[in-house]
């Protein structure tokens, strides 16, 4: 059930790679030809995530959006920044008169032309703006956080992809192993048969089994065809590719003994915990700057400029300095709204961050549970396959000699296929479960 909600968690990511593959994809490797074939373009788990890597378009899209964070930053911090205009203005106005309606008005109008420079630099807001750009920051930073995790989860599909190909590929090998060996047992018990050693009875058993290893190959055939195609898509490739996917040399280690220094791993390392953690600062920040509305704002402003074309009462430079103090009284209970609602924002991304770290703890547990049991599988497989070619050794020395009937071997054929098949499938399934729990940790590769 969890690898199956892990597929769907990660099935955006196949779309997006299969929708793209066409225009992204490099130049593919020959053509697969019909049919199962286990030779092909060979392909190394590094070649498969670096593929993956460069064709998904989210990657893109997350480190646009790490980008577009950044300039917003640049933005916020304008704001303490000195703020300077230039000006040219020309009136042509009924000299000496005044505006009559409207606000209050200036005093008399001339036509002239003038060139000249205005200057505005904040002094302070008590805060406000600092914590804005503060805010921005921890923002830009949960974006970075967020293409890494996005990274990290294409990673985990292309991992899983492959090592699926890998296991279909053995079981491959082990299906047509199975139908070398019992077609060499038909063609020895026919033998027996035109003989008169053994029964028609014998040669029908025989022939049912061959049939079975048949349908267990064609089967293995079309699953190691369909991971193929699920490998290419991932990797963005709009076609099926005739991989030839490298077994990796990893060590089978032991799992940890203790999960509590894992699930305390996962919680340092997981990049969307840090994303979330950092979203929860910014909004810790941006609830400071609202409370900082109330705070009076302290602006200076300088103009300096030179009028060549005017009235001979006007003087030919002018310039002036000041300073202007904002101070806010009411405003219809606008700034007690936009701190309260910055507070609720902010409790809500602590929520979601105490959430993420359960269902991360959960994940991490699990994920160390079903590498134990994975780990516990191989040796019980391992021991079994090896008493059902012990099994099937005897069977057939049995029945060679007339002491055991072709039901016994039979039997022993079917336990020692099982058995192959089941010792494959916990390899890699203890495989696949070391690299889902290295991503439930934030390891990376």
């Amino acid at each position: 059930m969890r690898c199956a909600f892990r597929s769907l968690f990660l099935l955006p990511f196949l779309i997006a790679a299969t929708n793209v593959g066409a225009q992204q994809a490099p130049a593919p490797p020959p053509p697969a030809s019909p049919g199962a074939n286990t030779s092909g373009h060979p392909l190394t788990i590094e070649e498969a995530e670096a593929i993956g890597l460069k064709n998904n378009p989210q990657i893109t899209v997350g480190r646009l959006q790490a980008l577009q964070a950044a300039q917003y930053v640049r933005e916020v911090r304008s704001a303490l920044l000195p703020l300077a205009n230039l000006n040219v203005t020309g009136v042509e106005a009924n000299n000496g008169s005044r505006l009559a309606a409207g606000y209050l008005t200036n005093g008399r109008m001339y036509s002239r032309l003038a060139g000249g420079a205005a200057v505005s630099q904040l002094i302070t807001d008590f805060g406000r703006t600092t914590n804005l750009v503060s805010s921005s920051r921890y923002q830009a930073k949960a974006a970075d956080e967020n293409a890494v995790a996005t990274q990290q989860q294409i990673i985990l599909a292309v991992d899983e992809a492959f090592y699926n190909t890998l296991e279909t590929k053995a079981l491959l090998a082990v299906a047509q192993d199975t139908v070398k060996a019992r077609s060499l047992l038909v063609d020895q018990i026919q033998a027996l048969t035109n003989a008169k050693l053994k029964s028609e009875l014998d040669l029908s058993f025989a022939r049912v089994d061959m049939q079975r290893a048949i349908l267990l190959q064609l089967d293995a055939e079309n699953n190691y065809d369909a991971s193929l195609s699920v490998l290419s898509a991932i990797l963005g490739y709009p076609d099926r590719q005739d991989f030839a996917p490298v077994e990796p040399s990893l060590p089978v280690t032991p799992p940890a003994t203790d999960v509590a220094p894992l699930i305390q791993q996962a919680l340092d390392l997981r990049p969307e915990i840090r994303g979330l953690r950092d979203e929860v600062t910014a909004a810790e920040k941006f609830s400071r700057s609202e409370h900082d509305l109330w705070w009076p704002t302290v602006n200076a402003l300088g103009v300096v400029g030179q009028a060549p074309i005017r009235n001979s009462n006007v003087p030919s430079w002018y310039g002036a300095a000041g300073f202007n103090v904002n101070i806010p009284v009411f405003n219809g209970f606008l700034f007690n709204a936009r701190a309260k609602s910055a507070d609720l924002a902010t409790d809500v991304k602590r929520k979601q961050l105490q959430d993420l770290q359960d269902n991360v703890a959960r994940d991490v547990r699990n994920g160390w549970l079903d590498t134990g049991k994975a780990y516990q599988r191989l040796s019980v497989t391992k021991q079994l396959r090896e008493q059902a070619s012990l099994a099937l050794e005897l069977a057939q020395a049995r029945y060679k000699l007339g002491l055991g009937n072709i039901v016994e071997t039979s039997q022993a054929e079917l336990q020692k296929t099982d058995a192959d098949i089941q010792d494959t499938d916990a390899h890699y399934q203890y495989l696949v479960s070391q690299i889902v729990l290295a991503y439930d940790m934030g390891l990376s590769r």
